[in-house]
């Protein structure tokens, strides 16, 4: 009886060995595989780089028609780098994408002269409007759009993860939940003033599940995707704010001036209002003079 007793040790002992072994992979994969990943730049951070200083006090821009506008990516924080450098970071290749899209809006709109896009090497990190007014005597561009972005990716285990039996024993499979949020932000600014014209955001919400061998290929497939999203949105929140705007400068002379350049005779909806106005003069004008 005894003899028996013994020879069931070493079964219970490889059943406790397979349990604690199964414990500690699921523990695993819990700890490896829920993490959070994150990349941004800012407007704020690059044009107002010491927090202690007071922001700068804009003046009423002046906008000497035709414009000639630069897009640019804002570069990342001071002293910061490219911090994440996982698989779903943005590729120079999508952020060419984006500035070629912002670049179209404006290239629509006849009263902008050309369109600058801006190499990333020319915006230092934390340049502020000194780097602006640089780009200005560099590339002779009016009003400059910077383009910034924040993604954020969370991975977390879900309750569809498979336990199975093989022919070795208890096989763990985790299912993990991908969440990618992306927000994109156009701000555009008239230089001389340092004045904001107007911004137009982009949004998107991916949502994906993986197993933890397809993690970072489907990260990567669902930040391209999320990107995309978002700049998509951006571009069409961009032609509605630059409608507005052109209204904005109709109605409210008082906070936005226009003068034409030598030689610019006008064109657009810009120039319709302020060619009516003199219309208007004139015509008031010769009234009196008949009188």
């Amino acid at each position: 009886m005894e003899t028996k007793t013994l020879s069931h040790t070493p079964r219970l002992i490889a059943l406790v060995l397979l349990v604690l072994v199964l414990a500690f992979l699921c523990t695993g994969c819990a700890n490896w595989y829920n993490s959070s990943r994150h990349e941004a730049n800012s407007v704020v951070q690059f044009l107002y780089p010491d927090k202690s200083q007071p922001f700068i006090q804009p003046q009423i821009p002046t906008l000497h028609l035709p414009l000639r506008v630069g897009v640019a990516f804002v570069p990342p924080a001071p002293n910061k780098g490219q911090a994440w450098r996982a698989p779903g970071m943005i590729s120079e290749a999508q952020k060419s994408l984006l500035l070629r899209r912002v670049a179209a809006e404006f290239k629509a709109l006849p009263f902008v002269q050309s369109i600058e896009i801006v190499p990333t090497t020319y915006l230092q990190p934390g340049g502020g409007f000194e780097n602006l007014d640089q780009l200005r005597g560099l590339m002779g561009i009016d009003v400059i759009a910077l383009v910034s972005y924040d993604q954020a990716q969370n991975t977390s285990d879900t309750p569809w993860s498979l336990s199975y039996w093989t022919i070795v024993g208890a096989y763990f499979v985790p299912a993990q939940k991908n969440d990618t949020h992306t927000l994109m932000e156009a701000v555009v600014y008239d230089i001389p003033s340092r004045s904001l014209l107007f911004r137009a955001p982009g949004v998107s919400i991916v949502n994906g599940h993986s197993t933890p061998i397809r993690t970072d290929a489907e990260l990567r497939a669902d930040s391209a995707r999320s990107l995309d999203e978002a700049a998509k949105d951006l571009t069409v929140n961009l032609q509605q704010e630059l409608e507005l705007f052109k209204v904005r400068a109709k109605e409210e002379p008082q906070n936005i001036h226009i003068e034409h350049k030598p030689g610019y005779t006008g064109g657009g909806a810009l120039d319709g209002w302020f060619t009516l106005g003199l219309a208007l003069l004139a015509a008031g004008g010769l009234a009196r003079s008949r009188k």
